[in-house]
């Protein structure tokens, strides 16, 4: 009998067709919510790492702002009365000035002035020093000198020079006498007798004329004095509106205008600045504020200065993480009044505003301060 034959090819392949299975729909599902699952933690890891980085980056920024922003001001305020203060009892002094015919101006010769902001807001300073171009000592009036002439006879014009600013003080200061600015226009040496001579024009800029008033009615008399301060620089720092810490420089070679304002560090929110004064003439500070002094006795009292900054960090938090306005610590001694200074546990603090913006909440902050001498005044003697 013959057998049938089946070719094992076939045999082979519906076996494997029975052998090969798929991937179910269930699987495939339970294998998407793995790589989405997976995807979401990565996810969450990296934006909370970009968070902290951008979060840690914003605050260097703050901090490097803020650091920079105290410096600056630090540097020119250590220069405040440079070349100004030969002798304390000129602090104050009203100066009279007219630059090429214009209006004339009064000013005080202080080395600095803080101007207070209203409720807290950001303080103004202006800090006044002279450059000079060379060395020079203040030199004395050896003839009365009229009100109308343009020639001082003085006890040594060594160090003067054509160009020079010169103030002249007198003696005494009062209501009737007080300093003028001028400009040298010849320096001579004739029969023994020096004249530093300041015609008004175009070579004497700062020159009154003679029939302006700034010059005191009776002129300046046999030991008033001059002093020479090359130029006079003046540099206001000031808050902008964007929070961007400004300096504005003027003075003598600018006609006595002030430049418009630059922009030096941004994210500067607010500026605080107190006098350091000495009320009882220990030598010691014992009172601080922001009240300017009017007199040259009240000048004196004065010895530093106290500064505070605000820098804020340019990250925008989602939450809010402030919850209270920065605190300037001014330190627990009892001894020293502080004007707007209250108890902050074992300390005393001034509170510093920044909560002009309704977001304010949203962003860091660090404060920055200094307590800077006014070298220039305490080494100046309270006479010449």
């Amino acid at each position: 009998m013959d057998r049938q034959y089946v070719p094992m090819p076939a045999l082979f392949g519906v076996t494997r067709r029975a052998a090969a299975r798929g991937v179910t729909l269930i699987e495939l599902m339970v294998g998407l919510v793995i790589g989405l699952v997976a995807t979401l933690i990565v996810a969450q890891v990296l934006e909370v790492a970009e968070t902290q980085k951008r979060a840690a980056t914003s605050g260097n920024d703050a901090q490097v702002n803020g650091a920079l922003a105290l410096y600056q001001m630090q540097r020119e305020l250590q220069m405040a009365g440079y070349g100004l203060m030969v002798n304390r009892n000129l602090l104050g002094c009203p100066t009279h000035a007219r630059f090429r015919g214009g209006a004339e101006v009064v000013m005080p010769l202080t080395p600095l002035t803080i101007t207070d902001g209203a409720n807290g807001a950001p303080d103004t300073i202006t800090v006044m020093y002279g450059v000079k171009s060379n060395a020079a000592l203040p030199t004395r009036v050896v003839k009365d000198h009229g009100r109308t002439e343009t020639d001082f006879a003085v006890q040594s014009p060594v160090g003067f020079r054509v160009g020079d600013v010169l103030i002249a003080v007198p003696q005494t200061i009062d209501v009737d006498n007080w300093c003028s600015v001028l400009n040298v226009t010849a320096v001579s040496s004739v029969a023994g007798e020096h004249v530093v001579s300041h015609v008004s024009g175009p070579a004497g800029p700062w020159n009154p004329d003679p029939a302006s008033s700034v010059f005191p009615v009776a002129g300046y008399r046999v030991n008033s004095y001059l002093i020479n301060i090359g130029q006079v620089v003046q540099r206001i720092y000031s808050i902008s509106a964007a929070q961007v810490l400004q300096e504005s420089t003027g003075g003598t070679q600018a006609g006595g205008a002030m430049g418009a304002p630059v922009d030096l560090f941004p994210g500067i929110v607010n500026l605080q600045a107190l006098y350091g004064k000495d009320t009882n003439n220990d030598g010691v500070v014992d009172r601080y504020d922001s009240v300017t002094p009017n007199t040259p006795a009240l000048w004196g009292q004065v010895l530093v200065l106290r500064v505070a900054v605000v820098a804020r960090s340019s990250q925008f938090e989602k939450e809010e993480v402030t919850v209270a306005q920065p605190q300037w610590d001014v330190g627990g001694d009892e001894n020293t009044q502080v004007e707007g200074a209250r108890t902050c546990g074992p300390s005393r603090c001034i509170e510093l505003k920044v909560d002009g913006d309704p977001n304010w909440k949203h962003h860091r902050y660090k404060v920055y301060e200094a307590v800077v001498p006014l070298r220039n005044v305490l080494w100046s003697p309270w006479s010449s």
